[in-house]
């Protein structure tokens, strides 16, 4: 009987034991890249082997399912790719890293690869795009077609003429330039034509809600300041009335890829969390 009961409070030790080494195994994996975040080093947002960091949403799906597995990840790329489409009527998607940031630098390397999906609109050819400052996921209606956010556009060329990239598109959002409020949809930015399947470098300086820049390939190409929400678009008034923030200047959000109909690949996603 001795024996037995020293074999069940080995046991237990045991057990106790292997649990408290455990949280702390748990502890110094996580601690890390909390200590790069606060120290502003760059940590990687995609780890090149699968997509659990990141949230999906599809127009006409609920949140989490990865239509017609559009997106998924090869050789250490994320793709976008719609090899399991027959055609595309509408459905919208965007991918969303885990988590919001506020200010940050935002680099990653994009291409455009292969032929646009049948039914694509014409303006969507070699078009992706990074939105910054995305309502979270869970609060898009499942008919939603695009966050409400501010969109960092990334066009390729056709060959031929002359198509910026880094430009910038505002689903529900407003932007000021030059002291001036812009409206207008989509602004154009300064950057050269990249045609072909080319990997380009894009980064983005994202300062809350006071200035963000756009640079490609080393080269800045596009500044606005104080990003905001458009009262006046509808899907932006429906997100307000559940936001937890009040005042229509945006200081943070989700960044989220796009699914807009053409291939397109995305590598060494990498963020650097600026002072706070």
């Amino acid at each position: 009987m001795k024996s037995i009961r020293l074999t069940g409070a080995f046991l237990i030790v045991c057990v106790l034991f292997s649990a408290c080494t455990g949280s702390k195994s748990k502890e110094k994996s996580t601690q890390p890249e909390q200590q790069k975040e606060q120290s502003g080093e760059w940590i990687s947002l995609f780890n090149g082997k699968n997509l659990d960091d990141w949230r999906i949403k599809f127009t006409g799906s609920e949140l989490g399912e990865n239509y017609k597995n559009t997106f998924r990840v090869k050789d250490g790329v994320l793709r976008i790719s719609y090899e399991n489409w027959d055609e595309w009527n509408g459905e919208f998607g965007h991918i969303f890293y885990k988590k919001p940031f506020s200010s940050y630098v935002l680099r990653l390397e994009y291409r455009f690869v292969g032929e646009q999906i049948k039914g694509g609109p014409g303006w969507a050819i070699r078009n992706n795009g990074v939105m910054l400052h995305c309502q979270p996921p869970k609060t898009m209606t499942v008919d939603q077609d695009f966050p409400v956010s501010i969109e960092t556009q990334l066009l390729g060329g056709n060959g031929t003429d002359p198509r910026t990239t880094g430009n910038v598109c505002t689903p529900g959002t407003n932007i000021v330039m030059d002291g001036e409020l812009i409206t207008q949809h989509c602004i154009t930015s300064s950057s050269q034509t990249y045609h072909g399947d080319q990997w380009v470098t894009i980064e983005i300086e994202v300062h809350g809600g006071k200035v963000v820049r756009n640079s490609i390939n080393g080269e800045v190409v596009f500044e606005y300041h104080k990003p905001q929400l458009d009262k006046e678009d509808e899907k932006t008034r429906n997100w307000m009335k559940v936001r937890d923030k009040t005042g229509l200047i945006v200081t943070k959000g989700y960044i989220a890829l796009q699914a807009e109909t053409h291939p397109t690949e995305f590598r060494n996603i990498e963020i650097k969390v600026l002072d706070k």
